[in-house]
């Protein structure tokens, strides 16, 4: 069985069923699962969904305090600047295209924690990373941890009942795990450990990550802004926190049709363009199926890409030493292919042309 196909813990419902459809559970079915696997009384190897969603939980004082006492126009502008634009610029830099994809590299550790810790921790680096190669591998096909096909509640609570590792993997195989982790610095464990905890990263090394990332950020906001700025900001992180939990649904159209001509290109799965996750996160995810091991996915003009400008940044600045663009591959096989097969005037070819030519220059 190939790595791949095996890597996650299958929910009780499974994947498929005995002719290889995919399997649609219940609402009820899913939330069995979901609280079946953040029942730490239960077994000790369910510590890592509890420990994601205690986070959430965490999150909610803070939320109350922004609407019941801090708030104002201001308060509410710097929780919406910091949720949707912050917090989703950098998932995207960090857990996306960095410790998912690989698309860039660092100059050394301290820049890669200094970009790790740049927001608020949220999102456990072992739950993401590991399931979006599945996710890639196996885009609106059984087996994807966050089918739209499969409905809201599939995708949204995906993270407790379909993200995390398989508890009884090979050491073969974990090893591979490790491989996969290695570069985002997230300290793990031996292969013991792991048939102990059920997890790559360390519970111990996790709380006390979470408890100074949130000590430093709280300090660092009471200080600009006092309790109100603080409080706020939390807030809007814990609305983000469970609001990104919506994007693989809305990201891959709900499961339906829903693709573009000269828009979105990748036809091997659902993925469309979406102007909001774009602007405000760099999240153009057809383009990203396209090539998701590219630091870019805005590609064309209006496709704002802040996560990019992020990394290309960092790579001025010696932050970063490589990375990967796939700009100007992206025109020469699908732009402007698409134009000339629309008997396009070449003027309108042409005013792609500087764009290839610029991202052929900055292209390591």
């Amino acid at each position: 069985m190939a790595f791949l196909d095996h890597v996650l813990q299958p929910p009780s419902y499974g994947w498929k069923d005995e002719q290889g459809n995919l399997v649609k559970p219940t609402a009820g079915q899913i939330f069995n699962e979901f609280f079946s696997r953040l029942n730490i009384f239960k077994t000790r190897k369910n510590w890592l969904p509890f420990f994601s969603w205690l986070k959430v939980l965490c999150f909610v004082p803070f939320f109350l305090l922004l609407l019941f006492k801090f708030m104002s126009i201001g308060m509410l502008i710097a929780a919406f600047v910091y949720s949707m634009i912050v917090l989703g610029t950098h998932g995207t830099i960090w857990h996306h295209r960095y410790c998912t994809h690989g698309a860039y590299r660092f100059k050394n550790a301290f820049w890669r924690f200094f970009t790790q810790n740049l927001t608020i921790n949220v999102i456990p680096e072992e739950i993401y990373v590991v399931s979006h190669h599945v996710h890639h591998a196996k885009s609106d096909q059984p087996g994807d941890p966050y089918n739209a096909e499969a409905g809201f509640l599939y995708c949204f609570l995906a993270d407790v009942n379909h993200q995390p590792i398989a508890k009884d993997l090979s050491e073969a195989d974990y090893n591979r795990i490790k491989l996969l982790m290695k570069h985002t610095g997230v300290s793990g464990n031996s292969y013991a450990q792991y048939q102990k905890w059920g997890s790559y990263v360390k519970p111990s090394a996790a709380v006390l990550s979470w408890i100074l990332n949130w000590a430093f950020w709280y300090g660092a906001f009471y200080l600009m802004g006092g309790h109100a700025l603080a409080c706020s900001l939390f807030g809007a992180a814990g609305f983000w926190a469970v609001g990104v939990r919506t994007f693989n649904y809305e990201g891959h159209a709900k499961g339906k049709e829903k693709q573009r001509e000269g828009v979105d290109f990748s036809q091997n799965d659902k993925s469309i363009n979406q102007v909001w996750p774009g602007i405000v996160a760099g999240e153009w995810h057809n383009n990203h199926h396209l090539y998701p091991k590219s630091a870019r996915s805005g590609f064309k003009p209006h496709q704002v890409d802040l996560a990019w400008y992020y990394i290309f940044l960092m790579y001025k600045l010696g932050a970063v030493t490589s990375y990967r663009d796939s700009k100007k591959q992206f025109y020469e096989q699908y732009h402007l292919p698409y134009l000339q097969s629309k008997g396009l005037k070449p003027a309108i070819v042409q005013l792609a042309e500087p764009l290839v030519v610029e991202a052929s220059a900055v292209n390591r």
